[in-house]
């Protein structure tokens, strides 16, 4: 019975230093082996054996890059207001050794550095430069970690600012003004868009009106020179044609009622070719020439003319009318 419990215990001794002496080191993790307390060598990936109660394997680390967020920290800026600032910090252990030994616990090392540096970076700054700096406050950051991390094996990739978040006050006053240079921004917008409007509106009514004075300009070019045209062929008319003393006096006698045409026609003047065109459509035409002048000066003066008046007389068309025929004209 009793070499049965040996035989027992044995079996189970051997499993355990089996156990111990084997070791698997999973990927993109390495172990820090110690012998008899002192660094002995580092665990790649992979299976090792080493050496039961001698060696002593410490906890793995990862490789692989890490993310840390650390929770809104209090900083004060340079013009003495408080601001809450999130931060995330991506780095990644380059030596395992040096991140065992080098210091206890390095993510409680890099948010402790991270606080400190963002205290002296922000406290530099003002609010709205805080504010409109966020890379500048990451390339600070990141330098300042990754030169103080490198002894402790680790290289510190990339720092990011989640927010930066100014007092409840601070904020109110941030969107009035806000608001009040985006309304300001609309008044100005608005106004050069009146201003651009009535400038076009002016623009257009310039040009209507240049194009309708040269519309007007060239009508009446063209109504003159179609007038020149009329005239210059009935001159070419009556040059061509060899017209008689007669015809002429005839055609003067036809135009003379026009004289007294209108409603205002109170007073004209009667020519000194009347008398002249009269007689030479009477020696011309006879009976029916004497006829065509009474009607002529029937049609001008209101009443049949007896002897003529001396050329220019006045004939009043009122007082005409008023004679009896035959009388002599006032």
């Amino acid at each position: 019975m009793e070499s049965l419990i040996i035989a027992v215990v044995l079996v189970v001794l051997a499993i355990v230093v089996v156990f111990s002496t084997i070791k698997i080191v999973p990927q993109a993790q390495a172990g820090i082996v110690e012998r008899l307390g002192r660094y002995n060598r580092t665990l790649d990936a992979g299976l090792t054996i080493i050496i039961p109660f001698v060696d002593r394997l410490r906890p793995l680390i990862d490789l692989r890059e890490q993310v840390v967020s650390f929770p809104p920290q209090p900083v004060i800026t340079s013009d003495n207001l408080v601001v809450n600032i999130d931060s995330v910090i991506y780095f990644q252990v380059t030596d395992a050794k040096a991140a065992t030994y080098e210091i206890q616990s390095y993510l409680q090392g890099i948010e402790q550095l991270t606080v400190t540096t963002l205290r002296n970076v922000i406290g530099s700054m003002d609010l709205e430069e805080t504010l409109t700096s966020r890379d500048s406050i990451n390339g600070q950051l990141r330098g300042v970690l990754d030169e103080a991390t490198g002894k402790w094996g680790i290289r510190v990739n990339r720092v990011e600012l989640k927010a930066i978040d100014p007092p409840a006050s601070v904020q109110q006053s941030m969107e009035k003004q806000m608001r009040a240079d985006r309304d300001k921004r609309a008044a100005i917008l608005s106004a050069e868009g009146s201003k651009q409007a009535a400038i076009l509106e002016a623009e257009g009514s310039k040009t209507a009106a240049v194009l309708k004075a040269e519309g007007q300009a060239r009508a009446q070019v063209l109504r003159a020179e179609g007038e020149a045209e009329a005239i210059a062929k009935v001159f070419h008319a009556i040059n061509t044609g060899n017209a008689t003393d007669q015809v002429m006096a005839y055609q003067y006698l036809q135009s003379l009622p026009l004289l007294a045409q209108g409603t205002a026609n109170k007073v004209f003047v009667i020519p000194a070719e009347l008398s002249g065109a009269l007689s030479a459509v009477s020696r011309a035409f006879g009976p029916q020439g004497a006829q065509a002048a009474a009607a002529a000066a029937a049609a001008a003066g209101g009443a049949p003319f007896g002897p003529m008046g001396e050329a220019g007389d006045v004939i009043d068309a009122d007082v005409v009318d008023e004679q009896p025929p035959g009388a002599p004209a006032a």
